[in-house]
């Protein structure tokens, strides 16, 4: 499961998906239905728990979206590595438990853990750089 970084990317895909599935459901428990299936001219914000899971996913879309990059100049560059699968692993680790530290207000941790993820990012991106070298 986690054997490769695309193994990796696909997991934290999955994860992204379960938090949008939670965030989708705490929002139903703020805002009325109409208000969900409408076109949301209005905007309205989440509060509490909710509001943050809500911040938490928008931060993992963007984690995501820095990551996948990575990981697929890793493979088109034929750089896998111990140290990229490692980087990999270290980035799923740390974006999953970012989550809940984000939604239960864990400040410092989360801010750590939102640092591994994005130094871990970097470092697939140089690894790569530097694999053809």
């Amino acid at each position: 499961m986690f054997s490769s970084e695309l193994d990796i990317l696909a997991l934290y895909g999955l994860f992204v998906c379960l938090t949008l599935l939670a965030q989708v459901t705490g929002a139903a428990t703020q805002f009325d239905m109409g208000y969900l299936l409408s076109s949301r001219d209005e905007k309205r914000t989440l509060e509490g728990m909710v509001g943050r899971l809500d911040r938490a996913l928008t931060n993992s879309v963007t984690a995501m979206a820095l990551f996948a990059p990575a990981v697929l100049l890793v493979f088109a560059k034929d750089a896998s590595s111990h140290l990229t699968l490692i980087c990999a692993q270290v980035f799923l680790i740390a974006r999953v438990l970012y989550v809940p530290a984000y939604v239960f207000n864990l400040v410092g941790i989360r801010t750590l853990l939102w640092l591994a993820g994005f130094a871990t990012t970097i470092g697939l991106y140089i690894l790569s750089l530097f694999a053809s070298v």
